[in-house]
Formats: structure tokens, C-alpha cells, sequence
């Protein structure tokens, strides 16, 4: 598998990963234009695209959902009933291509060639969030973001993968001081919110192992965090846990609307 974030944050969410046979992007929270721009910097055809996998309703997940749909109409559109029907009961993205519309439910395992898709259930304000493991030719993938907090069912899922899309969203201190209104700070660190990087770098040490060789640090917000904490607080966790981590693991920033590299997992 190979895989590239293109874009990590409130302005927009969207990652690539391939394997032989498919092209993914996991969300679509960018528009149309901007993702086939940023598909192109990481030498990708949006025409290439086959498939996509969207984890929640929130714009900035699934804002550019419908255009990509009605553009591109062999494209597979995945996510979960509530989610579905939400988006079309709101018409949030526009008319939706139901012979596009695919369903695949939390705790559910689908094949699609050599691809291998596991759907679990995350601790969000929206519809019916969900995100997923990614396994193809013996290497794993895990995305987990948009969670107030990490169950040990969720942990069982995505133990021992070879990669991780991981959310460090805040930095606790920096929340409690910063400029958002008390009641968006309660939503935030709710169990219903987004991962601080405690909270994430206590879910790593808890399900990596010697197999991870790297880690993606994502949706780090931009009023709430700042790269180096989040790198700098997932290094001292897997220290102090005595984690089993790998020698040549690889901690990797992610930004808005700027793609990593492709990397070969």
C-alpha cells in the first residue's frame, strides 16, 4: 500500500491510499477542484480515483462528496446507513447518484479485491460517525479522527497496523486558554469531540507495536495546538508507557490543504 495525506483540519479532510488494484480517498472535505489540484501534486488523475469512504457528515469530512459523485460516476461512494440518510434527507451536498451509494456498517468487514475495509463505530457529534482499517498485500492501515475517546473496542480493532491516521486535535492548555467561547471548548474536549494529545498519544502506546513504522499526527486544529506539542507529547507517552516502538517509527506532521509525500507503507 502506498498512501499520501493531502489534507488534515477544520478547512478540509481528504487522504489517498492505494493498493494494486484501487485508488481511495478516505473522506472528502475538500471541494472538487481542490482535491484533483492536490491529487495532481502527489502525481495522482482524479479520473484514476474508484473509491471513496466517507466517515461522518461533517463538511469539512464529506463537503466535497456530492460534487465528486456527480462528476465522476464510476466512483464507489462507502459509508454507513445513518450517514447516508442523513446527507440526503439534508441535501448537505447536493443530489446524491444512489447507484453510486454503497453501504458498509460499523463492525462490518468487506473485500474488494486486494483490498480489505473494516468499518468501526468512533464517539462523534454527527449522524453515525465510523472510521476504518485499511488491509492490502499484509500491511495495515488504521484512520482514527473526529473522537472524543478511544474505547478498548476501538483499540482491538486497530491494534498492531502498520500505519496510523491518528488525531492530536488540541493541546488541552491551549484550549482552556485560547479564543474559542466556553461552549465550543466543552464540545471539543466532550466525549462526543475530538482527541487531545494526551488522549491520542495514550491510545498509541496502547495499540502500536514493533510493526508501526508510521504514525500521521491529524486533524491538529489550528487555534488549538501546535505541530511540535503534539509530536513532542506522542514521544514522551510511548517513552513513559515503554511502548513497543519500533526503531525507524516516523512521527509525520500533517497540514491543511498541503499534501505529505507519497509513502510506501
Amino acid at each position: 500500500m502506498k498512501f499520501a495525506v493531502l489534507s488534515s483540519g477544520s478547512a478540509g479532510n481528504c487522504s489517498l491510499l492505494m493498493t494494486g488494484q484501487h485508488k481511495i480517498l478516505m473522506d472528502a472535505g475538500l471541494s472538487g477542484k481542490k482535491t484533483k489540484e492536490l491529487l495532481a501534486k502527489v502525481g495522482v488523475d482524479i479520473m484514476d480515483i474508484d473509491m471513496v469512504f466517507l466517515s461522518h457528515d461533517h463538511t469539512d469530512h464529506s463537503g466535497g462528496m456530492g460534487v465528486l459523485m456527480r462528476r465522476y460516476p464510476n466512483l464507489a461512494a462507502f459509508s454507513n446507513t445513518g450517514t447516508w440518510r442523513y446527507l440526503m434527507d439534508t441535501s448537505k451536498i447536493g443530489k446524491l447518484p444512489e447507484e453510486q451509494i454503497n453501504v458498509i456498517e460499523p463492525g462490518q468487514t468487506k473485500t474488494f479485491g486486494d483490498l480489505e475495509v473494516t468499518a468501526f463505530a468512533t464517539s462523534h457529534d454527527a449522524a453515525q460517525p465510523q472510521y476504518y482499517v485499511f488491509t492490502s498485500g499484509g500491511k495495515r492501515m488504521a484512520f482514527l479522527t473526529d473522537t472524543g475517546y478511544v474505547s478498548e473496542k476501538t483499540e482491538d480493532v486497530i491494534r498492531d497496523a502498520d500505519a496510523y491516521l491518528l488525531e492530536f486535535n488540541y493541546d488541552s492548555l491551549m484550549l482552556r486558554d485560547g479564543p474559542y467561547p466556553w461552549s465550543l471548548k466543552q464540545r471539543v474536549a466532550s466525549d462526543v469531540g475530538h482527541l487531545s494529545n494526551d488522549q491520542a498519544g495514550q491510545a498509541l502506546a496502547d495499540v502500536i507495536t514493533s510493526r508501526t513504522k508510521h504514525v500521521f499526527l491529524a486533524h491538529r486544529s489550528q487555534q488549538n495546538n501546535i505541530d511540535f506539542l503534539a509530536r513532542d507529547t506522542a514521544e514522551k507517552i510511548l517513552q513513559e508507557r515503554d511502548a513497543d516502538v519500533s526503531s525507524d517509527l516516523q512521527l509525520i506532521d500533517t497540514e491543511p490543504v498541503h499534501p505529505t509525500r507519497v509513502f510506501d507503507l
